[in-house]
């Protein structure tokens, strides 16, 4: 008797209250991926009038209205059904990615604080790979083609800006070897290391987002000119590039200063109120007095 009375109970409650729930991705979410989520009670008999989404704050570690973020008002779109209320991201972005949830201000909601359980999805991505010489800023990158002279030593660093560290892997057109690092490491080259070399990235996540990059490697002969390998051409423009800045420095010098000793050695123009005549005390010009001497003062 008493069980079958607790299960009335539970009934009862069930029956009056309903739960308010959030639907959204459930397959890994890619940068410029659609994104939709949706709020809506279990039971569709509900007015959904008076619910809203949030989403959590890492930076300020709480629950805020999507609309408080200054770039929803010009990506996000949000429409509200009878049954439901919608919000759609056309073009996911990084900054998208987090936990959601969806709040009501009203009283037949059973979750804790009104608020449905949270979701959270993470946007995916992975740029273009970049290649770069060691002993060299990464900002002058790796032309296509790399020569370099017999017996010196090449190490090309490969990497990507990703979502999740990425894999990396080096392999050679032609050769059966696989380097699993992100460093490609050639000491002392010879005519044998002359090739195609590729770097692959494998995002750890989504194994579509993997990427690849070749170079090619030429081992130049023992009497070529050292300006003809890839450090001897990027010599040569850092060498042109440095004189001339050189060369614009002291051009700039030597006009300020010519310029400067023409300004100093310039005469003004004459003034001739600078000139002095004699003062008469009867004179306009001169002090009142009880005498009566003409002598000029000066």
């Amino acid at each position: 008797m008493k069980v079958l009375l607790v299960v009335a109970v539970v009934a009862l409650i069930q029956g009056n209250y309903a739960t308010l729930l959030i639907k959204g991705p459930t397959q890994p979410v890619l940068e410029g991926d659609s994104i939709t989520l949706e709020c809506l009670y279990s039971d569709s008999e509900l007015n959904i009038s008076q619910v809203h989404f949030e989403v959590y704050s890492e930076y300020m570690q709480r629950w805020r209205s999507v609309w408080e973020r200054p770039w929803c008002f010009y990506a996000l779109q949000i429409e509200r059904t009878a049954e439901s209320l919608v919000l759609s991201i056309p073009h996911a972005g990084t900054f998208y990615g987090g936990a959601y949830r969806c709040v009501s201000n009203a009283e037949n909601v059973t979750a804790p604080d009104n608020s449905s359980q949270p979701l959270a999805f993470k946007v995916q991505y992975m740029q273009e790979l970049s290649l770069s010489r060691e002993g060299y800023t990464s900002y002058l990158g790796l032309p296509q083609e790399l020569k370099v002279r017999l017996g010196d030593d090449v190490v090309v660093k490969c990497s990507a800006s990703s979502s999740e560290e990425p894999s990396y892997f080096w392999e050679k057109d032609g050769d059966d070897w696989i380097l699993p690092s992100s460093t490609l490491t050639l000491r002392k080259v010879g005519a044998m290391d002359e090739g195609q070399y590729t770097c692959m990235a494998e995002h750890p996540s989504v194994k579509s987002l993997s990427k690849r990059r070749t170079i090619s490697i030429t081992v130049l002969s023992e009497d070529a000119p050292w300006y003809e390998s890839s450090n001897g051409r990027l010599m040569l423009m850092t060498s042109a590039a440095a004189v001339s800045l050189l060369v614009f420095i002291l051009s700039m010098s030597v006009f300020l200063c010519r310029r400067a000793k023409q300004t100093k050695t310039r005469k003004g123009p004459i003034d001739d109120r600078s000139q002095k005549k004699p003062i008469y005390k009867t004179s306009v010009e001169s002090l009142p007095s009880t005498c009566g001497d003409k002598q000029p003062l000066v």
